[in-house]
């Protein structure tokens, strides 16, 4: 959408101003590395040229393994070159997909048999598909893998997470600096970022101004996919490539490599698998389920995950050696309908994650070998989140005991006890504030569970929320809460209520110390916690 606005800037406008894009979004670090880089073989003019206009991610990073993300502007070669060094004197060369009509020009390289706790530079470069001395500016950026050798173990363990990226109508503000929580994350130097979900909003549209409580006027960049709610591929592609437009976040996507699981706003607000749309008039297309399908394809396509198949789950594990294994969670895709949430006994109706993701989550937690197991979730346990007058959209459904999706959830803490699994901590994102949640069995109506952690962290940058109601049936006490009781609702990020989380594992007391830190990267709350068994808890 073009505003008429004069103050405001469409997307066309955005990236003829932002035309050095590929020499100053790569960051402090490697920003002069260009001149390293491989020029094409035949000078061309630059229109001739595949262009990287959207810049390049790293994910699903493992302990010898990475994907490599990119986008061309039209039918191309992906090509990554990859180095030890960030000259580039020694370089290996791995052929990724073709970026074509089909996954609107996004390509991926699974770069496997990587060497353990290494850091490693790559560059991107697209090569026209007919002509092979035709080639992009190559685009660098970094990832480094986790080590599981002696010498890697004794280096600490630091990651990010949150979530919530360009919702309620708070987009890309340049006045404002963009969206900057992203470069406040990247210069702390994560080993990676887990996105928690909600990394786009789908189903609500951004428009060029919102007037403030204080008078003054906050200024979109606006784009004609992000004008409406998103129906076709198109507009789910969109809603992607208008948070790359954001300067913030194509430097972070260059620097800290992600480990990303959806929620609802990549497809709608509180939405389940056999929804049909019946009271929101913005929608043409009526069954989620359709809508659901676009959308995953979309965040597949746009998300630096290692992509098998569409219909490959989203729910997965990453091993981190002897400290540290990631358990990502799907609590959107299998579960039943929104409900008053009251069942007696468990059912299709009462799912929340499902039989085979929760049978895969118990056989990965039984025979994990790492100290620390994360459970990254993209809803909170204990906090209700409502749907509507009478429904849920959280397993949480008010004090008392277990019941509808909270069965599910007795069942895995049961589970969790009986097995004796030791040092689960779950961090998860989605109402919009920060929280240090500790889940005490002699506090719960349901007490069947080992004590445990749970963290809260975001937005990114969105509206800010809450707090929500805590629900007693698994003993949460609060810790820590980022926002007043009597804040008014949906906060804009200037108002600075932007809200990630930092994990730091020390190799040698194996002790988490989880910290919650604000869009100025300030600390706001932080817990250190022993690992079971050890001999600080002794």
């Amino acid at each position: 959408m073009h505003s008429s606005k004069p103050n405001s800037l469409s997307r066309r406008q955005f990236l003829l101003t932002s035309a050095t894009v590929t020499s100053t979004i790569i960051g402090t670090d490697i920003i002069n590395k260009l001149a390293f880089a491989q020029a094409p073989a035949i000078i061309t003019s630059e229109k001739n040229r595949p262009q990287i206009s959207y810049g390049v991610m790293s994910g699903d990073v493992n302990s010898n393994s990475a994907v490599i993300w990119s986008r061309s502007d039209r039918p191309a070669k992906m090509i990554v070159e990859y180095s030890l060094d960030e000259s580039f004197r020694k370089v290996k060369r791995f052929f990724g997909s073709n970026a074509l009509t089909n996954t609107d020009f996004t390509a991926r390289a699974n770069l496997k048999n990587l060497p353990q706790g290494r850091q490693f530079f790559y560059r991107v470069i697209f090569e026209d598909l007919n002509h092979s001395n035709i080639q992009s500016v190559p685009y660098l950026g970094k990832f480094q893998t986790i080590g599981n050798n002696k010498k890697d173990l004794k280096k600490d363990i630091y990651f990010a997470w949150s979530g919530d990226t360009a919702g309620q109508g708070w987009g890309i503000n340049p006045e404002f600096g963009g969206m900057k929580i992203y470069e406040t994350i990247r210069k702390l130097k994560p080993d990676f970022f887990i996105h928690s979900g909600d990394y786009i909003y789908a189903d609500v549209p951004i428009s060029s101004e919102v007037k403030l409580d204080d008078g003054t006027i906050w200024k979109n960049i606006t784009t004609a996919e992000k004008s409406k709610v998103a129906e076709t591929i198109a507009e789910f592609r969109g809603n992607y490539i208008y948070n790359l437009l954001d300067e913030n976040v194509r430097r972070f996507n260059a620097e800290i490599p992600q480990l990303v699981q959806w929620d609802d706003h990549e497809v709608r607000n509180n939405w389940y698998p056999t929804q049909i749309i019946a009271d929101d008039e913005r929608y043409q297309v009526k069954d989620i389920s359709l809508l659901a399908k676009r959308a995953k394809q979309a965040f597949l396509e746009y998300t630096p995950i290692q992509l098998n198949s569409q219909q490959q789950p989203i729910y997965r594990s990453f091993d981190y050696g002897k400290n540290l294994e990631v358990l990502m969670l799907d609590q959107r895709s299998y579960r039943g309908a929104n409900s008053a949430n009251r069942q007696t006994t468990a059912s299709a109706e009462t799912a929340f994650m499902g039989n085979s993701q929760i049978k895969w989550l118990k056989n990965k937690l039984l025979n994990s070998t790492a100290t620390w197991k994360i459970i990254a979730s993209d809803m909170p346990l204990g906090l209700i989140v409502g749907d509507g007058k009478d429904k849920f959209e959280n397993s949480a459904n008010g004090d008392g005991i277990p019941l509808g999706r909270e069965l599910e959830i007795a069942d895995l803490l049961r589970f969790i006890k009986q097995k004796n699994i030791k040092n689960i901590v779950w961090l998860t994102a989605d109402v919009h504030y920060a929280a240090a949640h500790y889940y005490d069995p002699n506090q719960a109506q349901f007490q069947d569970f080992k004590p445990f952690w749970e963290f809260v962290a975001g937005p990114l940058n969105s509206g800010t929320f809450g707090p929500n109601k805590l629900d007693n049936t698994f003993g949460p006490q609060v810790k820590f809460n980022s926002v007043p009781a009597d804040m008014k609702q949906n906060q804009p990020p200037s108002a600075g209520l932007q809200f990630f989380g930092t994990v730091k594992i020390d190799a040698n007391t194996k002790v988490m110390t989880v910290t919650l830190l604000n869009l100025g990267g300030e600390k706001l709350y932080s817990v250190n916690l022993p690992p079971e068994n050890s001999a600080l808890t002794q």
